[in-house]
């Protein structure tokens, strides 16, 4: 059966090897993991980390930025959807004299 680790399991036993330098297998054994996983996670780190310009990040700030990233995106698209006027909202009747998303008078 395949084991599933969190964001936050991968992003910490990266660190491990990152920041202390020490061997995949040593790190992998401490964790109860294969060194061919975290040595894929260790791969994916560093190829997107070499993709982002300005100073290196420690693992847990990448997933924290990513996260970030995502529910940024996430919150423009529910702001988007919450703008748009809905044809039953009051404040866009034509017979009202003021449209107010238009800033323009309706017709009575």
């Amino acid at each position: 059966m395949k084991r599933t680790f969190s964001p936050q399991f991968r992003a910490e036993a990266v660190q491990l090897v990152v920041s202390t330098g020490r061997p995949i297998k040593q790190v992998a054994d401490e964790l109860g993991i294969t060194d061919q996983t975290l040595d894929v996670w260790v791969k994916q780190f560093n190829t997107e980390n070499e993709a982002r310009p300005g100073p290196a990040l420690s693992p847990a700030q990448a997933l924290e930025l990513k996260e970030a990233l995502t529910e940024n995106a996430r919150l423009r698209m529910e702001n988007e959807f919450l703008e748009k006027p809905r044809p039953s909202s009051p404040r866009c009747n034509p017979e009202r004299e003021m449209c107010s998303h238009l800033g323009r008078e309706g017709q009575l």
